[in-house]
């Protein structure tokens, strides 16, 4: 029975909220689906029936898994309700409940998945050069001529086909541990870069060139080999004990450190590392060292914005911004990227209408969660539309490839393109390979 899991449920979080309803115009699947039970005022509503054992688990878990986890109810609350643990809370104790009803099968292939290859940068480095060949070998093209990538699971060929050239397994290898500013240039900062693992894979250009122009606007950048993913994956799918094991990794590799700054260019990865504290909530050993990592953890445009790039070629063109949910709802890092647009000569920036409103990626939510992700993301484009912008700017690989994609099923791909922020700073920077 459901109800022996239902006592663990984040019962007394919920009486924070006042059912004043302020949350609902923030929330992209109250304005889709456009049900109660599928707002963060309803959810909550239903983790406290749970709780009190009016509800069951099974009648609890659709609205939780259909919940983006983009926390603008949280910036909207005027009561300060801490939506963000409830619905992890929710999520733990679902994930728990519903592992014994998952097939052995399926309990190993996630296994592998969260403790197995996520956390191994050797597999994923294995994993995106056979990506690789396969985009480069031609077996991509004959593949989309045949429409063969369309027998893979959960609507992956839709992604698949906005997927970024990856780079080679000889650029990875060539790709320093350590950065130095231009010659001349005494240090302004010593950082450490966070480098992920889904990032680090797929989208490593990004990264190298996030290193190049830290570097080159005064940094020292050190990357260590024995960080590791940062866990947001593990926390949104409730497995917070593996969640916990990547945090302590990652906390004893960069103390170890003398830096200013720990930083990373992935909004998601971001929220997840400066809330690392409240996993250890009550542990007199590894709160106070999560908190330490958490007072160096920036965004690369929290430092970027403290230097100053040569940004000396411009850029004409009309360009929007894709908020990170995770940037601006739990970061709260929300001003500097716009600064950095801004500073490209030839950008003419417009805001685009909503802009906190999520675009439907949250994680792997566009990949388990497809019909629904593309409502969230067409009320997105919309609003994209309406600005006529020629680039969509982000700064979170999930938004990047929903972006991508959202510019695809708009036709739009002969005139309009999605990059994150650090690949338009790079261009603006001219640097060889941007």
């Amino acid at each position: 029975m459901s109800h022996s899991h239902n006592h663990k449920l984040p019962y007394d979080e919920t009486f924070q909220c006042v059912q004043c309803g302020y949350c609902l115009p923030a929330c992209p699947t109250y304005q889709t689906m456009e049900k109660e039970t599928h707002s963060p005022r309803g959810r909550i509503n239903l983790v406290k029936m749970a709780a009190e054992g009016h509800l069951t688990l099974d009648e609890l878990k659709e609205p939780i898994d259909l919940c983006l986890g983009c926390r603008a109810c949280e910036t909207a609350c005027p009561s300060g309700v801490e939506y963000g643990k409830i619905l992890e809370g929710a999520r733990d104790v679902l994930a728990s409940y519903q592992e014994r009803k998952t097939s052995k099968p399926m309990r190993f292939a996630q296994k592998v998945m969260f403790q197995n290859v996520f956390p191994d940068s050797k597999k994923l480095r294995l994993a995106a050069d056979a990506i690789w060949m396969y985009q480069r070998t031609g077996l991509q093209r004959v593949a989309h001529k045949g429409k063969l990538t369309h027998i893979l699971p959960e609507n992956l060929w839709a992604f698949e086909e906005v997927l970024p050239k990856v780079s080679s397994p000889s650029e990875r290898r060539k790709r320093p541990a350590l950065f130095h500013p231009p010659t001349g240039m005494a240090p302004r900062f010593k950082v450490a870069f966070f480098k992920g693992c889904i990032m680090d894979a797929i989208f490593e250009k990004i990264n190298r060139l996030s290193m190049e122009l830290l570097a080159l606007a005064g940094c020292e950048v050190i990357v260590i080999p024995s960080q590791t993913c940062c866990g947001a994956l593990h926390a949104h799918a409730g497995r917070r004990d593996d969640t916990m094991t990547l945090a302590k990794q990652n906390i004893e590799a960069f103390e170890k450190l003398d830096v200013d700054f720990i930083v990373n260019n992935a909004g998601g990865c971001g929220a997840q590392l400066v809330e690392y504290h409240h996993l250890f909530h009550g542990d007199e050993e590894w709160e106070d060292r999560a908190k330490a990592l958490v007072a160096k953890t920036r965004d690369i445009t929290q430092v970027l914005g403290q230097c100053e790039l040569p940004l000396n070629k411009p850029i004409p063109a009309v360009v929007t911004y894709q908020r990170s949910c995770h940037m601006t709802n739990v970061q709260k890092v929300t001003k500097e990227p716009v600064d950095l647009i801004r500073q490209i000569p030839g950008v003419t920036f417009r805001e685009m209408a909503n802009p906190n409103m999520c675009c439907g990626s949250a994680g792997i939510y566009n990949v388990i969660h497809y019909e629904e992700s593309m409502e969230v993301l067409d009320v997105k484009m919309g609003a994209v539309k309406d600005t006529q912008a020629s680039v969509i700017v982000t700064t979170n690989p999930g938004c990047l490839l929903q972006m991508k994609l959202g510019v695809q099923r708009e036709g739009k791909a002969n005139e309009m393109r999605a990059v994150h922020l650090v690949e338009l700073l790079a261009e603006a920077c001219g640097l060889a390979d941007s």
